[in-house]
């Protein structure tokens, strides 16, 4: 259950991990550092102040929707969760802004991606854990040709990971979608990168190429610095990795203790 950590700003909690962080007097300010990068991507996916035609696909406590509203004013989001009763709190302790234009559905995210209309989303995040660990079905060369199929043709699909070396998941995330989309990036912080630790880090794909140098900037600059890795770099960290398909899919691997802790998502 959610736990006020301070007036008007609520830290919810899963299973007692921290799984998102909002202030509802100021849904620009996030806390954990992954969805700090998720919404970096929502700022450069556009122009400033454009709205988005947005999927989020895991809505947890809507951190990252909350930010697309305030950000760009007139977005339209659908956020697909397939916990109601998350829901149903969300809705009843954490109300959103009157015309903050975020529907809430209460569904499977694999099916609703299968069936959303095709070229309906600028932007597909995907946030989606099943306790501690990304759910297999999530993970597939099928699933990827369905976020393609939702996305317009320079919309941007973002998935929030997790993993440590030796990256058999992530690397295997890479490939998978290397193989439907023309570009494909990584942000991460070094210390994971190298292995060091086990910890989150956003996938990006698309057909058109990404601002991979307004990523870096931003996430540069965030408190604990992220690099993005693109290009011969990416292809180098992701080796001789294959695709994965339903058949082969597995959940991400199961976090070791104390891996995520508030700040670090």
């Amino acid at each position: 259950m959610p736990d006020v950590d301070r007036e008007r700003a609520w830290l919810l909690t899963v299973d007692g991990a921290p799984q998102s962080y909002v202030d509802l007097d100021d849904p620009t300010y996030i806390e954990f550092e992954y969805a700090r990068r998720l919404a970096h991507v929502v700022d450069c996916v556009a122009a400033e102040g454009a709205p988005l035609d947005v999927l989020h696909l895991g809505g947890g406590a809507l951190t990252l929707p909350r930010y697309v509203a305030a950000t760009r004013p007139g977005s339209r989001q659908d956020v697909v969760d397939a916990d109601r009763a998350l829901i149903q709190l969300v809705r009843e302790h954490l109300p959103l802004p009157l015309g903050a234009g975020i529907t809430l559905h209460a569904g499977d995210a694999r099916a609703w991606t299968e069936q959303a209309p095709a070229a309906s989303a600028d932007l597909l995040v995907a946030d989606v854990f099943g306790g501690s660990r990304v759910p297999a079905h999530l993970t597939s060369i099928e699933y990827a040709r369905a976020a393609e199929k939702v996305l317009k043709p320079a919309g941007v699909y973002a998935a929030n990971l997790a993993d440590g070396a030796p990256f058999a998941f992530l690397r295997s995330q890479l490939a998978t979608f290397q193989a439907v989309f023309t570009e494909v990036a990584l942000i991460a912080e070094p210390s994971v990168l190298r292995g060091r630790r086990f910890g989150n880090a956003v996938l990006l794909a698309s057909r058109r190429p990404l601002d991979v140098a307004g990523l870096a900037r931003r996430t540069a600059g965030d408190a604990f610095p992220a690099r993005v890795e693109h290009g011969d770099a990416l292809r180098r960290f992701i080796k001789n990795a294959a695709p994965v398909d339903d058949a082969s899919a597995l959940p991400s691997p199961e976090p070791p203790d104390g891996a995520f802790g508030i700040g670090t998502g």
